[in-house]
């Protein structure tokens, strides 16, 4: 059975393609697109089992059907922009589509988001803990997702209450897309691939973000040379929400 995906786009100009994270949709992003959408042809996709397309997933729900399903909607020629789960979920895509992308952008987010004793990220105890308690409590589980996310934020209280705002916008996701994201934030390792890479590559780290920390960027400068690492120091997991103004001048000073 084929799927079909919502899209959104606004605006004119360069194309801009955005992916939000796991346990919400792209009214994340609306904060940012309000500053960018008179200079910029703006699409933004609610991945499978999310927003607008929470009924609308493949039968099997991984990294590989995700990225074909949500790379057939993304225009020729487009920077693609993912943040957290979505960076993985483009970086995929980045593998998968190649000529589409005139360039990757990642934020927050990385190849392996699992810490082991050579690579930082999160602590795999703590996604398991999102799992089981995922089978309790599913707004239980996203409150206290979204706390770790703002934690460090000068602005963490209303970084919170402008994430949940554009969660309660839309449907609520599915479990089965909730289920199988933390799965891919656990066990996925792109690291392999991505160091082959070939088209321009941007990651923007938050300095205090505790989930992709600042020590990533040593890690990802060894392992590709080519990928271009920021750190904003005084921002946490949503840069885009805590500092909309300060990081959409630093998105378009990193666009080719």
């Amino acid at each position: 059975m084929s799927v079909n995906l919502k899209v959104s786009t606004i605006g004119k100009g360069k194309q801009l393609v955005f992916l939000h994270g796991w346990g919400v949709n792209s009214g994340v992003w609306e904060p940012l697109l309000s500053i960018l959408k008179d200079s910029f042809c703006i699409t933004t996709i609610d991945l499978p089992g999310y927003g607008l397309n929470q009924q609308n997933m493949p039968q099997d729900y991984n990294l590989h059907s995700i990225a074909q399903l949500v790379g057939q909607h993304v225009p020729s020629n487009s920077t693609l922009i993912g943040w957290s789960l979505g960076g993985l979920i483009a970086q995929q895509i980045a593998l998968d589509f190649p000529m589409k992308l005139a360039q990757l952008v990642l934020v927050c987010s990385s190849p392996k988001f699992a810490k082991d004793d050579e690579w930082p990220g999160i602590d795999p105890k703590v996604l398991d803990f999102f799992m089981l308690q995922l089978a309790n409590d599913f707004n239980k589980t996203l409150d206290r997702f979204l706390a770790i996310q703002a934690m460090g934020s000068p602005c963490a209280r209303q970084d919170i209450k402008t994430i949940k705002q554009a969660v309660q916008s839309h449907p609520a996701p599915a479990k089965v897309a909730l289920v199988a994201g933390l799965e891919m934030l656990n066990n996925v390792d792109l690291r392999a691939q991505i160091k082959e890479l070939q088209l321009p590559f941007r990651l923007f780290l938050g300095g205090l973000d505790t989930l992709v920390p600042e020590g990533l960027k040593a890690a990802m400068t060894k392992l590709a040379p080519q990928i271009e690492v920021e750190v904003l120091s005084k921002v946490s997991h949503a840069p885009f929400i805590s500092t909309p103004q300060d990081f959409a001048i630093r998105l378009q000073k990193a666009l080719i």
